[in-house]
């Protein structure tokens, strides 16, 4: 109880400082980045795998400083990617992008130290360079056509999935050159789930993995959510690396690192009516800032929501007809000027930020460890039209 109470305390004057940062803006808190940091670093020693940030979910740069720390790098998707990764993170970048393109790869080869291969053709576009680039460890990507990933639009191995190859056409040697296996099947993840797809992949393709010397388990584990099972992700972890007598064994994921870390500071600017609706009207879009709210679909929670509290709807400030999310439990009495603030908002979300209708990007902000609030980016309309022509 005591514990609770000081995490409340703690969390209740982030919420304080956090609202003294420019109108949107998303803001972190570095108390529980460092939280999650640390669960991650205890499942890399207690298991011996390395964990890598996956960009692609977490790229708030000026935290790096911080996560390196406690991880041992970063994996990148894409050049730019990569380079943010070997600039910022100040490590070679761990690299399986979905294609590589000619004009980028000796750039990509420079700042990398491993490599995976989406496809068999990839590898045959790209395998000359391998003989040239001995310090580099190089995959093929392998999609175990299993997954217990509930969202269909979120599961790498659906059917059809473009990602790796299938069984069918994974060659029985690995190709020459090629010393590492890359597996991504999970997402928002259990332990136990990686545990099942372990335990099919054991019988199914061992003769591959007692070939290789590194393995990439990929992203999609929930590592720093409440109640996951972190005692047998390592036990899990530690048999499979020791079982296939793996010199590396990689995790990367993306969401537990920024999961519940920060918020996205919002206010209400108007309120209309549509009929007996009342909508409260944003400086900030779900379309624009908070696109899975609308893709995946996922309900953020917003501070102060209560289940005594009426239904409401909240408007993003785009044209975008569907640019609003309903079902919010707030007080029916909110007026324009009131700050809605947006819980979990540092993962996969100003990553994929857009400036359609050239609504404003939101800043990025801090509150540090010693409680203090840091602005670290505010955008303006130089930003917006710099990405245009």
């Amino acid at each position: 109880m005591i514990y609770q109470q000081k995490n409340k305390m703690v969390r209740e004057e982030f919420l304080k400082i956090a609202k003294l940062a420019p109108n949107p803006s998303y803001v972190m808190d570095e108390v529980a980045l460092i939280e999650n940091m640390k669960v991650l670093q205890t499942v890399e020693n207690h298991s011996g795998v390395n964990i890598l940030c996956a960009l692609k979910g977490f790229a708030m740069w000026s935290m790096f400083p911080i996560m390196r720390n406690y991880i041992s790098g970063a994996t990148a998707s894409s050049l730019n990617e990569a380079k943010l990764c070997f600039e910022e993170f100040g490590k070679k970048a761990h690299c399986c992008f979905v294609v590589y393109l000619e004009e980028e790869f000796e750039e990509v080869l420079k700042i990398s130290s491993h490599i995976t291969f989406n496809s068999l053709s990839q590898y045959q576009k790209f395998k000359k360079y391998i003989p040239l680039n001995p310090t580099i460890k190089f995959a093929i990507r392998l999609n175990p056509q299993f997954s217990q990933v509930g969202v269909e639009k979120y599961n790498p191995c659906m059917p059809g999935s473009r990602f790796g190859v299938t069984p069918d056409l994974f060659p029985e040697v690995l190709p020459e050159g090629i010393t590492g296996i890359h597996i991504h099947a999970l997402c928002e993840s259990s332990a136990e789930e990686l545990a099942n797809l372990v335990d099919f992949m054991d019988e199914k393709f061992g003769h591959l993995f007692h070939q290789c010397e590194w393995m990439n388990l990929g992203g999609g584990h929930h590592i720093t959510k409440d109640g996951y099972d972190t005692e047998l992700l390592e036990q899990t972890l530690a048999n499979f690396k020791q079982n296939y007598n793996l010199k590396e064994l990689m995790i990367e994921p993306g969401e537990a690192m920024g999961w519940r870390t920060g918020v996205l500071l919002s206010r209400i600017e108007d309120v209309v009516y549509s009929g007996n609706q009342k909508i409260y009207m944003l400086n900030v879009s779900f379309s624009a800032h908070m696109p899975d709210c609308l893709e995946m679909p996922y309900q953020p929670a917003v501070v102060g929501e209560d289940e005594q509290n009426h239904e409401v709807v909240l408007g993003g400030n785009t044209c975008m007809s569907g640019d609003f999310l309903d079902g919010f439990k707030l007080p029916n009495n909110l007026k324009e000027g009131d700050n809605v603030i947006f819980e979990d908002m540092m993962h996969y979300t100003f990553v994929k930020t857009t400036t359609f209708n050239g609504v404003p990007q939101p800043g990025l902000a801090s509150v540090t460890l010693e409680g203090k609030l840091k602005i670290i980016k505010e955008f303006s309309y130089e930003d917006f039209k710099n990405r245009l022509s």
